[in-house]
Order: structure tokens, then sequence, then C-alpha cells
């Protein structure tokens, strides 16, 4: 099946177009720090020709512990995502977690994300489809990639039709998951592109007790994988220091080898793209 292509401020994802990066910090920790990392991928997107979207969370909703670190919330989040499209012409992408979520982040980004615990919220992903917005849904850990159908018909039910379909790994036993990749060819049979999320498919849930672990010297290699395997796009959390960052640092891939992981992918996606 042909696959739909959907363009993003420019950023296509489908058909024969370039591979693209969906890239930025898991969550925004400061004003300052994530317009240094969005300043940072901007700079390397015009260096290497990266069709980019940046991404970071107002809202982490999902912690392992209520200690966790979460963000600077909707208001003050979503108003440093418009400085980051103001000042580098970034398109953006972020998580939503309710109803009245999807409309208010809808006015900033361009891609409403619905988070993979929350993909089977009826609710909430009729609400994204209705903001006429892009719309991508990572699949939930606990789903098979064929089930993707049903969350597929529902946000087709509002008209809307620009869907990214986004794979980061199935629970595999306890604080485990795996990435199968066949989830990438399936998905992609609904019609519409895939995503693969190298980072969260390193993740090991809850596996630091009050946070979630993970192995993220392995994102690269299943990066890797997927884009051999045939994606359209890859979405990686990185920071300028991993081991700083206030969520995901043991999965972050570190903002300094972006560069370097992104000429191979795009190396193995046009030898793919030629077979």
């Amino acid at each position: 099946m042909a696959v739909k292509v959907i363009d993003c401020g420019g950023v296509k994802f489908g058909g024969r177009h370039p591979l693209a990066l969906l890239a930025g910090p898991c969550v925004i920790e400061s004003r300052e720090g994530c317009l240094d990392i969005a300043a940072r991928l901007a700079r390397l997107a015009r260096a290497k020709g990266i069709p980019l979207v940046f991404k970071a969370s107002y809202d982490k909703a999902n912690r392992s512990s209520l200690r966790g670190y979460r963000g600077p919330g909707i208001e003050q989040g979503l108003a440093i995502l418009a400085e980051v499209k103001a000042r580098y012409g970034l398109p953006l992408i972020t998580d939503v977690h309710s109803v009245p979520e999807a409309k208010r982040a809808a006015e900033v980004v361009d891609i409403v994300q619905i988070p993979a615990f929350l993909c089977r919220q009826t609710d909430l992903v009729v609400a994204c489809g209705e903001t006429g917005k892009i719309v991508n849904v990572k699949k939930g850990q606990f789903m098979a990639p064929w089930d993707m159908k049903n969350v597929i018909e529902k946000i087709e039910s509002t008209g809307n039709r620009r869907i990214l379909l986004t794979e980061r790994g199935v629970s595999f036993g306890y604080n485990m998951l795996v990435a199968d990749m066949r989830s990438l060819l399936v998905m992609r049979e609904f019609g519409y592109p895939v995503i693969f999320d190298a980072t969260h498919s390193v993740q090991r849930p809850g596996g630091a007790g009050d946070r979630s672990s993970g192995d993220g010297r392995w994102a690269p290699a299943l990066a890797r994988a997927a884009v051999a395997t045939g994606c359209d796009g890859v979405f990686l959390e990185t920071h300028p220091n991993p081991e700083q960052a206030l969520s995901d640092k043991d999965n972050t891939v570190p903002l300094a080898s972006l560069g370097r992981l992104w000429a191979v992918l795009r190396s193995i996606d046009d030898t793919v793209s030629q077979a």
C-alpha cells in the first residue's frame, strides 16, 4: 500500500521523501536550556540538510514517582515552544494528556502527540483528531501493531487524515521493552507514515525503582535497524549532558554525537530507498 505523505511545515513524512528526524530534550528543564538545545539542533539541521521537527514536553505526566520532575506546565511550556518556533523556524511536536490540552497545545505546535500509555483513550484521541493538526500516536507498550487500526479509525472519524504512527517497544516481562521491527512494516500497511522512537525503545520502565532507567548506548543500533527495515522518521531524545538530564537520562543520546549518527542513518535510508 502507498504511504500517505504528511507535510509538517516543509518536513515531509512518507512517500519517497528523505528520512525525517524528531529530536529534542525529553522535557523542558528551563527556558534557557530548551532554547540552547533548539539552537544547536537548528544549526545541525542547516549544516547537514536534516528535515527536523523539534520535540520537548511541557509536562511528563507519566512519571514512575511523585518526586519525578514533570516540567514547567502547559502555559509556560507552550510559551517556550512558541519562542523556539519564532527564533529558529522549526516545526514542533509535544505530548498532550487530556482533552482540554489538545486544543490548547494545537495553538502552538504542529504535531500533537498521544503518549503510548494513552493511545486507547478514545476521548483524547478524538480530541486530538479534531484539532486538525498532525496527530502522532505512540503505540502502547501493551498493544500489537495491528491493533493500531482501531486508533486510526478514531482519528479518521473526525475527518483528520494527517496521522503518524510511532513504534516505541513492547513490554517484555518486568521493567523491560523489546523492539519488534516487524511493527514498522505492519503499521505502514495502514497507509500512514511510521516513526521509530529509538530512545524510548531502550527504556526500562520503572527500572530504577522511583524512575525509569534504560540502555541508551543501544539506541543508535536500534535506530539503524529501524531505518534498514523501513521507516519514515526517527524520534530521538537528546541532551548536551545526558547524565544531568531531569528525565530519561539513561536513554538520551548525547547531542554531540547526533551529527555522526544522522550521517549513518541517512546513508542507510538512501540505500534502502534505492532497493
